[in-house]
């Protein structure tokens, strides 16, 4: 499994990086986590707020870091 964490590099963004490498690891689950910061990267994916996460190529969360968004 791949997963991108979109996002400039601020609070939100490192929370959602931090809670998603915790579900992750919690759950065993075989995932490479990727923090990317590059703007034109984070274009690529068409959203207009971060943080963002990314699940095998597609956006899954933007805008907020919930442990409920991980479990809907």
């Amino acid at each position: 499994m791949g997963i991108k964490v979109l996002g400039a590099g601020g609070a939100k963004c490192k929370s959602l990086e931090k809670l998603t490498r915790e579900i992750v690891g919690k759950n065993e689950i075989q995932a490479t986590i990727i923090k990317v910061e590059d703007i034109a990267e984070i274009m690529k994916y068409h959203i207009m707020t971060t943080p963002a996460l990314v699940v095998n190529g597609k956006v899954e969360i933007k805008g907020c870091v919930t442990y409920a968004a991980f479990c809907s």
